[in-house]
C-alpha cells in the first residue's frame, strides 16, 4: 500500500464550487449500445461531495480513516439518498421520438419494467431520490421514487421482489442458498460508490483527509481521493465518512475539466435504528403481472451496508472493470488510466451525415472524428467516460482523455 499525503485542509473556493455544482441541472444521455455495459461499470468509479460544515472531530490520518471504513459493520439503517448525475451530454431534443418510432411498439406492457436490470441505467442521468432500509444480511429494501410512481427492490429471506407501481408489474426470484448473502442491484448508495473508488486507489493516487463536514445531521470526515496522473478525466473524489460508524454518507466526484460534480450521492436523512419488520414485507398487488426469474439467479446485491471492500485498497479496478460487458473484453493500463477494449466484430459507428435527422445530429454532437496508426474512428465524449470506436469495430473506453484513447488504439497496432 502506498503512503498517503496528510494535507487536512479544504479551501473556501472548493466549498463554493461544490455548492454551485449541486445547482447544475443534470442532462439525459444516450451512448452506443456497444459501450453501455462498459460505461455502466466505469460509472461505479464516480461520486460527489458533502455539504460544508466544520464539526470539531479528533484528528485522523487517511490510513486510519480507510481502516475505519473497512471495519464498519452497520447492519441496520433506514434513510433517504439523493443522487445526481451530470455527464454533460447535449439535450436529446427530438431524438427520443425518433428512437421511439424506430423501435416500434415492442417493449411496453410486458412486465419487464419490474426487472431490476432495467432500472440501473435510470440512475446514470438526472436527479433521483432513493429510500433505503436494511436489517442484517437477509433484509434490504431500495425504493426509487419517481413522479407519482415508485420502483422498489426488496430482499426478504429467500425472496427477491421488484415492483414497478407505474406499470403494476412485479419481478420475483429466489436467492440462491449457495450464494449466502445477497447484494443490492442498485449500486447507488454512498457506501457502494466509495468502495469502487477505493478499489481504484494505488500508487497513482493521492489520498488525504481534508477537514470535516455534516451530512444528514451526522458529523463526518472528508476523505479526498485524487489521481496523480493527468491522463484521467477524474479530478477528485470526496467521501464523507460518518465519524461514529465509519459508514460513507456522501460521495462526490468532480471531473478534471472542472464545473459541476459528475455524480453526487448522499444521505439527506439517516437513522441507525432497527427498521420495522413490515418494511420488508411484500405481496403482489391485485391485478399485477408477475414475472418469475430463474431460481438461484437473484440480482446481485451489496454485501451488507457496513461491510466493504475498503480492505482491498490498492487492488486497482482491473479485476472489476467491465463486469457484464461484451465477451473478449481486455483492460489496458493500471489504476485511473485503465482502458477497457473489445472488438465488436463489425463496422464502426456511422457518421451523423450518414444517419441523418435528429439521430445523426445527436451523433455529431457527441462524437469527434480521429485518426492514427489504427486508422480512423470516432470518440464519443462525456465529462467522465470517453469511448473510441474505430471504423473496423474496435472499442476503447475509460475515464481517460481522448488523447489517451488514441494512444491506446495506436499501441494496439
Amino acid at each position: 500500500m502506498a503512503p498517503y499525503e496528510s494535507d487536512n485542509s479544504a479551501t473556501a473556493a472548493d466549498a463554493e464550487e461544490l455548492r454551485a455544482a449541486r445547482r447544475r441541472k443534470a442532462a439525459r444521455y444516450v451512448v452506443p449500445a456497444t459501450v453501455v455495459g462498459v460505461a455502466a461499470a466505469t460509472i461505479g468509479l464516480v461520486p460527489a461531495l458533502a455539504d460544508s460544515g466544520d464539526p470539531d472531530l479528533p484528528k485522523i490520518s487517511a490510513q486510519e480513516l480507510i481502516e475505519k471504513i473497512a471495519a464498519s459493520d452497520v447492519q441496520q439503517l433506514s434513510g433517504t439518498v439523493k443522487i445526481t448525475t451530470d455527464l454533460g451530454l447535449p439535450d436529446l431534443g427530438g431524438l427520443e421520438s425518433s428512437l421511439g418510432s424506430a423501435a416500434g411498439p415492442s417493449g411496453s406492457g410486458d412486465g419487464s419494467s419490474a426487472d431490476p436490470s432495467t432500472k440501473l441505467t435510470e440512475l446514470a442521468s438526472g436527479t433521483h431520490t432513493l429510500r433505503v432500509a436494511a436489517d442484517g444480511e437477509d433484509k434490504q429494501k431500495v425504493s426509487l421514487l419517481e413522479n407519482a410512481a415508485e420502483y422498489s427492490l426488496i430482499h426478504n429471506g429467500k425472496d427477491v421482489w421488484g415492483y414497478d407501481s407505474k406499470s403494476n408489474s412485479v419481478f420475483h426470484t429466489t436467492a440462491s442458498e449457495s450464494d449466502g448473502k445477497q447484494k443490492e442491484e442498485l449500486p447507488a448508495t454512498p457506501k457502494d460508490l466509495a468502495e469502487e473508488a477505493l478499489k481504484a486507489a494505488d500508487k497513482t493516487t493521492s489520498v488525504t483527509v481534508q477537514g470535516t463536514a455534516q451530512v444528514a445531521g451526522r458529523d463526518a470526515y472528508r476523505l479526498v481521493i485524487k489521481p496523480k496522473d493527468d491522463g484521467s478525466t477524474v479530478g477528485q473524489i470526496t467521501v464523507a465518512v460518518d465519524s461514529a460508524t465509519g459508514l460513507p454518507l456522501k460521495f462526490t466526484l468532480t471531473p478534471a475539466s472542472g464545473g459541476a460534480a459528475v455524480v453526487d450521492a448522499g444521505f439527506t436523512q439517516v437513522s441507525f435504528a432497527k427498521p420495522a419488520a413490515s418494511t420488508f414485507d411484500f405481496t403482489p398487488p391485485k391485478g399485477a403481472k408477475v414475472e418469475e426469474g430463474d431460481a438461484g439467479k437473484a440480482p446481485e446485491h451489496s454485501e451488507g451496508l457496513g461491510r466493504g471492500s475498503a480492505g482491498e485498497f490498492g487492488k486497482g479496478p482491473a479485476g472489476e472493470f467491465g463486469k457484464g460487458a461484451p465477451e473478449g473484453l481486455n483492460v489496458i493500463g493500471d489504476g485511473w488510466d485503465s482502458i477497457a477494449t473489445f472488438d465488436t466484430g463489425g463496422q464502426g459507428v456511422p457518421s451523423g451525415s450518414e444517419v441523418g435527422g435528429d439521430v445523426g445530429g445527436f451523433l455529431n454532437s457527441l462524437g469527434d472524428k480521429v485518426s492514427g496508426k489504427f486508422g480512423e474512428g470516432t470518440v464519443f465524449k462525456t465529462r467522465l467516460i470517453n469511448a473510441l470506436i474505430t471504423d473496423d469495430g474496435k472499442v476503447y473506453v475509460g475515464a481517460v482523455t481522448k488523447d489517451a484513447l488514441v494512444k491506446a488504439a495506436d499501441a494496439g497496432k
